[in-house]
């Protein structure tokens, strides 16, 4: 196993401690958990190309890619708080 040092500010260290803590475990536990479970933008593609396949073969043969464009900036704006509201 290799030792990393990053330097980050206090306020995120802190954060990262609790996270951990909260969880059960320790901050290298909690960081090596965030590079496993966060796709890269390469694993996103694929599962978005997987899950675009998997809706057109079972679901809507006739989803075009403006339907999928339109829903991603829908999505965008939902994230954003410029469309709905939260509660």
């Amino acid at each position: 196993m290799a030792d990393t040092t990053i330097k980050i500010t206090d306020e995120v260290r802190d954060r990262l401690r609790i996270l951990a803590e909260e969880r059960g475990t320790s901050v290298r536990g909690l960081v090596e958990r965030l590079a496993r479970e966060i796709p890269t933008e390469s694993e996103r593609a694929e599962r978005t190309a997987r899950g675009l396949a998997y809706v057109r073969a079972h679901l809507c043969p006739a989803l075009t890619d403006d339907d999928v464009r339109r829903a991603q900036l829908w999505r965008a704006d939902i994230a954003a708080g410029r469309v709905g509201s939260r509660r």
